[in-house]
């Protein structure tokens, strides 16, 4: 897990097995079939967690199993801060279990769910101005009410203080005031629909009472230890390889949504290489793993029904997973061959997506539909323009682009870091199919933080990259496109080709500005910018990451499913968990009945 800058979520990365991992994919299969709990999970029926070490301290704590979920996947290293601010260091669950959101979006069924808020997203606009009703009867886990208040301080704290990471989406907001729990949103001359929208359903709500006691230079750094939040559950304890949390009795939602958890502790893991959360896995000590597990396809396939094992993918058989995020070849657009058109069209059908997406992963990742807009986001893109204009792999027109281009057969690199060995592995396959064409590629594989220092600095000439993330609308995957000025150093993540179209910059400085509701125009728009995309192909979008999820049911069961009635996010990521529906997943789990002796 590395994470992205800005507001969006995270990357997701994590190593191919290896022959070792074989050699314990084996004998995981062997023992699958046992009862055993985790070592660190007791089979006690105990109503409550017994601590081998304080808070913060290197020991482990151990949970009722049969009140306990285990989840993995989202965390690499020991847990510390619970500031929903610090977006990429904070730990799993502070947003969504601890902080909420005013909405929540829905990426199944495209929807904006009234969360802290009530009444529909887009009943709120009234002219140019926004009101919020702020539901009643929450409250704090200190005990103190929830209150417009607390809403309009948060909104003026994101548009006040530059450290807040939502600021962006205030930044056309001139106030937020409250009167009881109605607070009303004016802004400066015409709103930024988009990016105002995406900060009611992505920012958390804070209590005024707390943080306003922190410096305002530590809003977003400050380590929150003792969090007060108004969601389903409160911190109970941490340490170097876990954080804890209790379920909380008197949560909102019971009452409002008839929402409850079945489960009273749910621990996340911090974790370990693809083996050992495999292992974990596949013996029930783990029960949700959001972790990339490559050969789980081959294991669910596997004879004997899972081998004897009980896993759940999202959907049961290819793709097996949601699509969460596009990865592009991004080629450095402002250096010779890669700065001119010709090149990088002849890169886009000399690709083939689909079998890089099925030799690498072997049925568990997409490939890229053209535009690279991730499946969720199919009503916006113009079929019309796809089929009139879309690159398809053909080598024989790559080999035309190529010699109008003049290339000259001079080396060029491509880099992914070094330990991604799934795109290490799609390099191999790619520079296959670009010598095929006559295209000089050379693989280089720096070390992460020298690849992140290589492209912010513009020191590359290809490069595989996927932070354009599952979204409720096009505006921030073209945004990462499109957006100007270009610095020096690209620190934010956002447009690192260094591709240069001021015409195309302001179409999407112009969608953002562009009600939701008037879908016309919006589709005038990315329609238009789907046309420019095909004729510049500022990055190649190659294949989709899977929003990576599988559950056992030794333990519990009902997980999201797309074959269920409740078909939610199984992810606990950041940027997902409290944002979208995944505690809709874990409100829907329940306790797997004991096997019939």
């Amino acid at each position: 897990m590395r994470p992205t800058k800005g507001s969006t979520g995270r990357r997701w990365r994590s190593a191919r097995y290896g022959t070792a991992a074989i050699a314990v994919l084996t004998l995981a299969v062997a023992s699958a079939c046992t009862n055993s709990p985790s070592s660190g999970s007791a089979a006690s029926s105990s109503g409550s967690a017994s601590s081998s070490a304080a808070p913060g301290g290197s020991g482990t704590t151990t949970f009722p199993r049969n009140e306990t979920i285990y989840t993995s996947g989202t965390a690499y290293s020991a847990p510390s801060n619970w500031n929903p601010l610090d977006l990429g260091n904070y730990a799993t669950g502070a947003q969504g279990l601890i902080y909420e959101p005013l909405y929540l979006y829905d990426p199944i069924k495209g929807a904006y769910d009234p969360w802290l808020a009530t009444g529909d997203l887009a009943s709120g606009w009234k002219g140019d101005t926004y009101v919020i009703n702020v539901r009643p009867g929450v409250k704090w886990s200190d005990g103190t009410a929830l209150t417009g208040a607390d809403v309009a301080y948060s909104i003026n704290l994101a548009r006040t203080n530059a450290t807040d990471p939502y600021s962006a989406n205030v930044a056309t907001v001139a106030s937020a005031t409250a009167n009881g729990n109605t607070v009303t949103v004016t802004f400066k001359g015409t709103p930024s629909y988009t990016e105002f929208t995406d900060y009611l359903w992505k920012a958390p709500v804070l209590p005024q009472h707390v943080w306003s006691k922190f410096p305002a230079s530590q809003i977003a750094t400050a380590a929150n230890t003792n969090p007060v939040g108004t969601g389903p559950m409160t911190l109970d304890t941490d340490n170097a390889q876990e954080v804890a949390y209790q379920t909380k009795p008197s949560w909102w939602a019971t009452s409002a949504l008839g929402l409850s958890f079945k489960f009273k502790y749910l621990v996340d893991v911090v974790n370990g290489s693809n083996d050992q959360e495999l292992g974990q896995l596949t013996a029930g000590n783990i029960d949700w793993s959001n972790n990339f597990l490559p050969g789980i396809n081959q294991l669910l396939q596997a004879v004997g029904g899972n081998s004897g094992y009980t896993l759940k993918t999202y959907y049961p058989t290819s793709p097996y997973m949601l699509s969460a995020n596009t990865v592009w070849l991004e080629p450095n657009d402002s250096v010779a061959p890669m700065n001119n058109v010709n090149f990088r069209k002849a890169l886009a059908y000399a690709l083939n997506p689909s079998a890089i997406a099925q030799t690498v992963y072997g049925g568990i990742a997409r490939p890229a539909n053209p535009t690279g807009l991730l499946p969720t986001l199919s009503s916006y893109v113009s079929q019309s323009v796809v089929s009139q204009d879309a690159p398809t792999y053909n080598p024989a027109k790559a080999k035309q682009l190529l010699a109008a281009s003049g290339y000259k057969g001079q080396s060029i690199t491509l880099q992914v870091p070094n330990g991604w060995s799934d795109w290490m592995d799609a390099t191999t396959v790619i520079k296959s199919e670009l010598d095929a064409v006559g295209i000089n590629l050379q693989l280089v594989y720096p070390q992460a933080n020298a690849r992140t220092a290589n492209v912010t600095d513009g020191n590359f000439d290809l490069q595989l990259d996927n932070n354009a993330n599952l979204d409720s609308t096009p505006w921030s995957y073209y945004q990462r496109v499109y957006q100007l000025p270009i610095a020096k150093q690209q620190t934010a993540q956002e447009n690192w080709e260094r591709f240069s179209s001021p015409s195309d910059w302001a179409l999407v400085q112009q969608a953002a500005t562009v009600p939701l509701t008037n879908t016309s125009k919006l589709d005038s728009i990315y329609s238009q910018l789907e046309t420019d995309f095909f004729a510049q192909e500022p990055v190649i979008p190659l294949w989709y990451n899977g929003a990576w999820f599988q559950g056992n049911t030794q333990y519990w069961s009902a997980y999201p499913s797309s074959t269920g009635a409740d078909q939610n996010v199984p992810v606990m990521w950041e940027g997902y968990v409290g944002a979208m529906t995944t505690v809709y997943a874990l409100a829907d789990l329940k306790p797997t009945p004991p096997a019939a002796s």
